[in-house]
Parts: structure tokens; sequence; C-alpha cells
């Protein structure tokens, strides 16, 4: 129903985490940064095995959200067909669906100095926000919980990196692992 099924590998948020994605990866892991204001990484997580390295990545973040209480996200590249995006997101298949870039897109990201377009996903999941984009030639999700928790994307102009890049130093403030990244999507 997913796609491909390939082994999820969660990671507790650590300097020694972000080594094996760097080196085993095909996809980027983006991270929005500068972080928002009190926003943490607080996992990684990725689909793919050693024949063919990490298909799908996955970046979880934890902050405040836009009314009261906390808020997650989680960023996710993939190959398309994968289906791990779709899983987080709550949809019943590998990708967002036919039409749903529809119409002018929903928020826009900065990913390596490119606009990036996203377009609000409807049928997933109504706990979460669910934005999806393509981003060199991968899928882009941004799944956010609660609901509200979209607004961060859409009202704010997010620039996101790829921790793959070997030349940039950033100082990653971790938090605690994210239940979103236990078990399977």
């Amino acid at each position: 129903m997913h796609g491909a099924v390939l082994p999820f590998q969660p990671r507790r948020p650590s300097d020694q985490a972000l080594e094996v994605i760097r080196k085993d990866s095909r996809v980027p892991f983006w991270v929005p940064w500068p972080l928002p204001p009190g926003w943490l990484v607080t996992g990684f997580g990725d689909a793919g095995d050693e024949r063919t390295g990490i298909r799908a990545g996955v970046v979880a973040l934890s902050g405040p959200s836009v009314t009261l209480g906390p808020a997650d996200l989680v960023i996710v590249a993939e190959e398309p067909g994968m289906g791990l995006g779709a899983a987080f997101a709550g949809l019943d298949g590998p990708d967002p669906g036919p039409g749903f870039d529809d119409g002018p897109p929903n928020a826009k990201v900065d990913t390596l100095g490119h606009p990036t377009a996203l377009w609000w996903v409807e049928g997933g999941s109504p706990d979460r926000a669910v934005y999806v984009g393509e981003a060199m030639g991968n899928w882009l999700w941004v799944v956010g919980w609660p609901a509200e928790s979209g607004c961060l994307v859409a009202l704010t102009n997010l620039s996101f990196r790829d921790l793959r890049e070997h030349d940039q130093e950033l100082d990653l403030p971790f938090g605690a692992f994210s239940p979103r990244l236990e078990g399977t999507p």
C-alpha cells in the first residue's frame, strides 16, 4: 500500500546519528536553519538497506505551537514511490494522490537557495497538517502536529539546509527523542 517496504530505522538525536545519515543517504535530510525560536531537533529516521542506501529520510523537530502547548514537525525527503511521507501524513497510498498540486501552492520554503512550492494535502489524519512538494528530484513532506502547526510552514519563511552537506558546521540543539518516530508511522 505504501510502496517499497524497506526497514525504517528511528535514530535518537545525536552527532553519531547525524554521521550515519551523512554517510549512507541518497536523499536530503532537510532541517530548517536557523531553527524557529524554541525549536529542537528531536530525532532522525531513515528507510533503506545496506545495498541501496537510505532512500527516505526524516528529521523530527519539536517546539512551541502557535497556540498553547508543544508542536511536532517531521520533514521527510524520499524517492518517489517510497510512501514514508504518506504514512506520516495518514494517507492510504505512497504519494499525495492525483491533483494535489492543482492551483497555486499554499506555502513556499527555501531549499538550498531555491524557492520550493508546497501544497496542502487533504485526506490524511485530521490531527495533523500536511504539506508536500518536490525538491532535488525527491518528495518533500512537512507534517505537523497539532494541525495548527501548519501555520509555521505557511506563514514563516523557512529556509531548509541539507544535513548531508559537510561544508557547514551547524550546532544543532538536540531535544528528547520524538515519539512520532517510534514504531512504524
